[in-house]
């Protein structure tokens, strides 16, 4: 089985290459929903984030609240690291386990994991490939506005990632995302067929 990851920087359009891959046929495991989830009440992240970052980040149902948690997190590096140090692992061996269960379902298939940060958690040496979707920074910022940040919280929001040229540097296969939503198809369906021309698909 093939190991694909799919990261980009925020805003870049990496879930709608997600959603066109899965049009294609293939697995996708959104990690940040995943994250999220083990965030949730009763899950062992919940309450180490409340020891960590207190109760101010829950609503009145105890539920964190992203906006809450991000709002501590992306004004303060050592708080984000803290953040990440809690979930990342809880996060990998989920990925880990949705991998192994995809692995004997279709040895010889290809199967993505959709991922905000795979870089700076280092995860993508534990995959065979890294798709990074990108666009233009000012377009980053232009769709964090439309989404209702400030100017501000984008800006934070961008400079917590890794550069986007630096991830492009790692990646094996590059989806620009700057142009129409048909030519970013176009891409990723191109990207569909040289995955499965691959040797270890086929084998």
């Amino acid at each position: 089985m093939l190991r694909a990851g799919l990261t980009g920087g925020i805003a870049c359009g990496k879930s709608t290459v997600a959603a066109m891959l899965r049009e294609v046929g293939f697995p996708v495991l959104d990690a940040d929903a995943l994250a999220h989830r083990l965030m949730e009440p009763g899950q062992p992240a919940h309450e180490e984030l409340l020891a960590e970052f207190g109760r101010d980040i829950c609503d009145a149902q105890g539920r964190i609240e992203r906006t809450r948690l991000a709002e501590v997190v992306f004004c303060d590096p050592e708080a984000l690291e803290r953040l990440n140090e809690i979930v990342h692992p809880r996060v990998i061996e989920k990925i880990e386990e949705q991998f192994t269960k995809w692995g004997q379902a279709q040895p010889r298939g290809v199967v993505f994991v959709e991922a905000a940060l795979i870089a700076e958690a280092d995860y993508d040496r534990w995959l065979d490939r890294l798709v990074v979707a990108w666009c233009r920074p000012e377009q980053q910022r232009q769709r964090l506005l439309a989404r209702g940040m400030t100017l501000e919280e984008a800006t934070r929001r961008m400079a917590a990632q890794m550069p986007l040229e630096e991830k492009k540097r790692l990646a094996t296969d590059l989806i620009d995302c700057s142009g129409t939503l048909e030519e970013t198809r176009r891409q990723t369906e191109a990207l569909a067929e040289r995955l499965r021309a691959l040797p270890q698909h086929n084998s």
